[in-house]
């Protein structure tokens, strides 16, 4: 190689280190580029019991797969025993008084109220042959006259009472009123309802999920109390999860409601997963913000972006860094 070829590939090279130093530092000088990093969240309930009781069962722990309707936990409640008890002795008697009024009186009395109407018929019927012998004789002046209304006064009574006793006979066959049986119906619906409520009440002493998930917060221990509407066992739905994004609002545009982007998940090696923004709304005051330094200066608020995977997300939990390179 003679001096002229070798000093030309010494300007060659040198000619591209230069360039590719100052491609290196023109790369240098750019700024970074912003990147929007949001959280994974999922649907999550905190299942609480509806009444006060002993804690006696977890039937379940953290990482559990449930379906709904899942025994969760079991409660004593010596109470709502007590109440039951109470509960079905009022609805046994108030069934029997509402089938008393139903049915009426018994054979038995419908056949003695008969004997009596016809014993008191036949006594009226005597009294009223005696008074017109005595008033034959009283007509002839054989007995005085007081003799003879002693004798009206005992007729009248005793046809009285047979009518009486007939009243009695008809009311026997005819059974309760009306009004009654309605009563007597109505109280045994209120206790079968009193029932119906401690059969509720005793139904929570087993504790089920009304939702379908995975377990993620077990918070009862055996033997605790375990009080009125204070949650006991968390269920996340990780079928159900979306991306939590805080974006300025000179850079929401990208993340209108509808928009789709391009984000990647860390925990799951750097995948790139499609969202779809399906909500965003603005952060309260004192969430972050700055001033801009225009002239016409503004205060730039912060929007809490919604957005859900377009397609399943196999391995995502809540929890998980979500990062978006503002392109």
């Amino acid at each position: 190689m003679n001096a002229k070829t070798k000093a030309a590939a010494a300007v060659t090279l040198g000619l591209a280190v230069a360039a590719f130093t100052g491609y290196g530092l023109w790369q240098a000088a750019q700024p970074a580029p912003e990147v929007f990093q949001g959280q994974m969240e999922a649907r999550e309930a905190d299942i609480a019991p509806k009444l006060s009781a002993r804690i006696a069962e977890v039937l379940v722990k953290e990482g559990d797969q449930i379906a709904v309707g899942t025994p969760l936990l079991r409660l004593d409640s010596p109470e709502v025993a007590a109440k039951m008890a109470q509960a079905t002795a009022a609805q046994a008697a108030a069934q029997a008084v509402a089938s008393k009024a139903a049915h009426g009186a018994r054979p038995q009395e419908i056949e003695m109220a008969r004997l009596t109407w016809q014993r008191a018929q036949t006594a009226a019927e005597l009294a009223d042959t005696s008074f017109r012998r005595v008033e034959g004789l009283a007509r002839e002046g054989l007995i005085a006259a007081q003799k003879r209304d002693e004798a009206d006064a005992n007729r009248k009574a005793s046809r009285d009472q047979a009518l009486a006793a007939k009243a009695q006979y008809d009311m026997a066959r005819a059974g309760a009123r009306p009004e009654d049986q309605a009563a007597a119906a109505a109280q045994a619906r209120q206790v079968a309802g009193v029932v119906a409520e401690v059969q509720a009440a005793q139904a929570e002493t087993e504790l089920k999920s009304p939702v379908a998930g995975e377990v993620a917060k077990v918070l009862a221990r055996v033997g605790e109390l375990s009080p009125q509407g204070v949650a006991v066992v968390s269920v996340v739905d990780l079928s159900d999860q979306w991306v939590v994004l805080n974006v300025r609002e000179d850079r929401l545009q990208r993340f209108a409601v509808g928009s789709e982007f391009d984000a990647t998940l860390p925990a799951l090696g750097e995948q790139t997963v499609r969202f779809k923004v399906y909500a965003n709304s603005v952060l309260p005051d004192f969430a972050t913000w700055r001033s801009t330094r225009a002239g016409q200066g503004f205060d730039v608020r912060t929007f809490e972006v919604r957005a859900r995977p377009v397609t399943a997300l196999p391995g995502a939990r809540p929890g998980m860094s979500v990062l978006v390179k503002n392109t």
